[in-house]
């Protein structure tokens, strides 16, 4: 491992305090509660998402103090903010009520022909369904889809504790593998496919039929275990939103569809953000408020692991490649825990000469533990920032995820694995 300079030392440091801080923030949130003359800061750094930006502008103040102002904007003009800005504008447009209604009558009109009870057979697809479209529609578009839908109809009664954890743990881990059926969808396979020619025929036979069993199990189990408490997911809210004219749900399918074509190209596809945004002004009766904050809040934290990410590299790419091509699945999958999954499969597609067993392995594990944790995988902060308001403190605790994501996980390593 090479000696790192005293930048990537603070680096280091800060990124692991950005880890423990994820792991504290319901400290913070008891502090304002107990402390309410400062109750403001206290509830910003209880905010997940506002961890790694928060950081990242501590490691931008050692930049600019010990590097200066030079070296510092160029370290941050080499950051790509695509991610981000892809994911601020697609949760947005996926948040509409237009979207969501089209979302709503596919999974209600697939429901009433599976051999369960409404309620049940809603679960189930949010579960199963939704997570498989976030291979056409992306991850992000996909998780805000579900979230959305289980925030508006599972979780407007009480549930449980354990109905809460084990949902987002088999969500997020659905989310982070259901994308693996086409090359652009899930962030860690978008980093390295175009570079090793993976296409959808490849994704196919290595991937995506292995994953969508996966995502099958997953769902069918959480559903089973806790199919009494989720009937109330089949009836129709008392209140509810008068029917959008179908033809405004296609422009807005059009501008979604619009955004995930162009993915890689921020000018066009921001550009055809402000176009949407002036549409939904035009027909704001049609409208429910749009998730403009938690999109924001989301952008921001991505943000914040692309800038703190950036100077991780002398030491992650030494542990990652010291493994073998069986040993990364199980590397890639832990450390995918402790810092975005697109970054390992970015590192590793800067290593030249790799097998095809160590690129497969790589990228498996890394999408296998993408639900560990909120920054395992780029979409899950936005399934956080939608659902948190469900959870005690308006916070998920990441040790409550984490247990809750392990079975599901399981299921997805066994599945890459031994099929």
């Amino acid at each position: 491992m090479p000696t790192p300079t005293l930048i990537q030392t603070i680096g280091a440091t800060l990124f692991a305090l950005a880890i423990l801080h994820t792991f504290s923030t319901k400290f913070f949130e008891r502090l304002a509660h107990t402390n309410p003359r400062h109750a403001g800061i206290w509830h910003l750094l209880g905010e997940v998402e506002v961890v790694f930006g928060f950081w990242a502008m501590v490691l931008m103040l050692f930049m600019f103090g010990i590097s200066g102002k030079p070296a510092a904007t160029a370290y941050l003009e080499s950051r790509n903010f695509t991610e981000p800005l892809f994911v601020f504008a697609i949760m947005v447009i996926a948040g509409t009520r237009p979207v969501l209604q089209f979302a709503g009558a596919l999974v209600q009109t697939t429901a009433r022909r599976l051999p369960l009870p409404t309620g049940v057979a809603m679960y189930f697809l949010v579960m199963f369904l939704v997570p498989l479209l976030g291979s056409f529609i992306t991850e992000p578009a996909a998780m805000t889809l579900a979230a959305l839908m289980l925030r508006d109809s599972l979780f407007t009664k009480d549930t449980s504790v354990r109905l809460k954890y084990a949902t987002i743990g088999v969500l997020f881990v659905n989310i982070s593998i259901g994308g693996t059926l086409t090359p652009f969808a899930a962030p860690p396979v978008l980093m390295v496919a175009a570079k090793w020619n993976w296409d959808v025929a490849f994704m196919l036979s290595h991937f995506g039929w292995k994953a969508a069993i996966a995502v099958f199990v997953n769902a069918l189990v959480v559903t089973l275990l806790f199919r009494s408490e989720v009937t109330h997911m089949g009836q129709r809210p008392a209140a509810a939103d008068t029917p959008v004219p179908w033809a405004v749900v296609l422009v807005h399918l059009v501008f979604l569809a619009l955004v995930v074509v162009f993915a890689h190209y921020p000018s066009v596809f921001l550009g055809l953000f402000l176009f949407f945004m002036g549409f939904t002004s035009a027909y704001e009766r049609h409208q429910n408020p749009l998730i403009l904050k938690e999109a924001l809040l989301v952008a921001f934290f991505l943000a914040g692991l692309v800038v703190l990410g950036g100077v991780q590299q002398w030491w992650l790419e030494p542990v990652l490649m010291g493994m073998g091509a069986n040993s990364v699945f199980y590397g890639a999958a832990t450390l995918t825990a402790l810092t975005d999954n697109a970054a390992l499969t970015y590192l590793g597609s800067l290593v030249p000469g790799l097998s095809d067993e160590f690129k497969v392995a790589l990228v498996a594990g890394a999408v296998t533990g993408g639900g560990l944790t909120v920054i395992a995988n780029a979409p899950n902060p936005a399934g956080a920032a939608i659902l948190k308001e469900k959870f005690a403190d308006n916070a998920i605790h990441p040790l409550g995820l984490l247990l809750a994501a392990l079975p599901p996980t399981a299921v997805a390593a066994l599945a890459f694995k031994l099929l």
